[in-house]
């Protein structure tokens, strides 16, 4: 068993990581756009997002990144060499709805899609939209409070509905949320959340977790009502399997409930309800989710067509506290660090073979497509010679995507693939440009310092390879 034919290779970027133009032609703030660069100070603003607000930083890399805004012909040729079949990015919603309560929304914001989105057809890419990629309007997170707010279904659902029926002739993927389940590990990112002290935190975020829920089962409603029943719109998870630090029973138990933590948000968007394990779930949490009148009907009804998700790491628990497991960065995840496993330079464990445990625990349980929209390596790459050697980067891909082939061989319904980061970009994360995941270097630095001139690295030719002989030469 290989490939399907018509598979659907391609890369994948965020506007909030790309775009820039953060107030060009009427663009509202989003909430990357109060955050500065660099590790500590990045994670201190995102943890602390009130005090980043009233924070004046000497840099923010959101408000330029790598000008996508003004470069996208230019960058969406070099996709097409490459050989793109689909080219995943989001839609800015500030830019659509500067605030995100209005009525009516920015053309001119509008008209850059149908733009980038004509762009893409000019060379056969199907674009693979994503509603909501960490750019809820910052408006809504300071004068609503975010998605605590059930106010903000409405203005979601009027976002949505305008953009699937500005590009309904033009988009026939979309995503709903991106990595949903974030608003548990970084919930300002997720859902614009800021919290009061003394706050039930896992209350406020699994009320929003709700809310977001229902929006995205009205944006699949609408997408069917709109562009037709053979739209496909799919969930998106932030994965990787967790797993137990021995085979002790209660680390074993201690996985299960982990694993739990991520597949709640996809349980509802997939199968179109809570799930039982959710009951205790709460009561242990002391979480009481709200819900109105038509709520569950709405989730049962309309589910999504397809899983996607991002995959960079496995993570590890243990359920002992008192057993010293040294830690390990995870993609904003809790993690211990797994012995048998290497790490990339900014401590995330690389597991190729996870990816394949990942895929085949995803189908099992959904019995639904598949589509890989995230997973590469970031880097520090060297620009010599107008080019970058990264073999680094060849060999992390190769080896998740032999893992991913096996996986299609064991039976597993995979759409397409998407590299994240197919372009340098700004690390959503540490806001820093130096941890490049592209298979295109671009000339800026941490502080927003460079000409912006596009290079193509040595994995841009590899990849290239790649996508003419379906994955057969790695």
């Amino acid at each position: 068993m290989s490939l399907r034919a018509d598979f659907l290779w391609g890369g994948a970027i965020a506007a909030n990581q790309a775009e820039g133009a953060y107030q060009k032609d009427g663009k509202g703030m989003g909430l990357v756009d109060i955050l500065p660069a660099g590790g500590e100070l990045r994670w201190h603003a995102l943890e602390n997002p009130k005090q980043a607000i009233e924070t004046t930083y000497d840099h923010y890399p959101s408000h330029e990144a790598i000008d996508f805004y003004h470069t996208y012909k230019e960058d969406i040729k070099l996709f097409a060499e490459m050989g793109f079949k689909v080219f995943r990015t989001s839609i800015s919603w500030p830019r659509i709805f500067p605030k995100g309560d209005e009525l009516e929304p920015n053309e001119a914001g509008l008209k850059f899609y149908d733009d980038l989105f004509d762009e893409c057809h000019k060379y056969g890419i199907e674009p693979l939209v994503t509603l909501n990629h960490f750019d809820t309007p910052l408006y809504l997170a300071t004068e609503y409070g975010g998605w605590r707010n059930r106010k903000l279904i409405e203005f979601y659902e009027r976002y949505a509905k305008v953009v699937l029926e500005r590009y309904k002739d033009k988009v026939k993927y979309w995503l709903t949320f991106n990595e949903i389940n974030m608003v548990l590990h970084i919930p300002f990112f997720g859902a614009g959340l800021m919290f009061e002290e003394g706050e039930n935190k896992d209350q406020i975020k699994f009320q929003a977790a709700h809310h977001q829920l229902v929006a995205s089962s009205l944006a699949t409603k609408a997408a069917k009502e709109i562009v037709g029943e053979d739209v496909m719109v799919g969930c998106m998870l932030a994965a990787g399997e967790v797993y137990p630090y021995s085979c002790h029973p209660d680390d074993m138990l201690k996985a299960v409930q982990e694993n739990r933590k991520q597949y709640f948000f996809i349980d509802v968007q997939s199968r179109g309800e809570y799930s039982t394990y959710t009951k205790r779930m709460f009561e242990e949490l002391g979480v009481e989710v709200e819900m109105e009148q038509g709520d569950k009907e709405l989730l049962k009804k309309y589910p999504v067509d397809f899983i996607s998700f991002s995959y960079y790491s496995s993570r590890l628990t243990v359920a002992d506290t008192d057993r010293q497991v040294e830690q390990s960065a995870a993609n904003a995840f809790e993690s211990g660090k797994n012995p048998y496993l290497e790490e990339s330079e900014w401590g995330w464990q690389i597991d190729p073979v996870g990816l394949r445990v990942t895929m085949n625990n995803l189908y099992d349980r959904y019995q639904k497509p598949l589509f890989i929209v995230e997973n590469g390596l970031g880097a520090v790459d060297e620009l010599e010679d107008d080019t970058v050697e990264d073999d680094y980067r060849i060999e992390y891909m190769r080896d998740h995507l032999e893992q991913m082939i096996e996986a299609v061989k064991d039976g597993v319904d995979l759409l397409g693939y998407t590299s994240w980061g197919c372009i340098d970009l700004v690390s959503a994360g540490t806001g820093e440009m130096k941890k490049r995941y592209g298979f295109i270097y671009v000339d800026r630095d941490n502080d927003g310092n460079g000409t912006g001139k596009r290079y193509k690295k040595k994995s841009f030719d590899w990849y290239k390879k790649v996508i003419e002989s379906n994955g057969k030469q790695l």
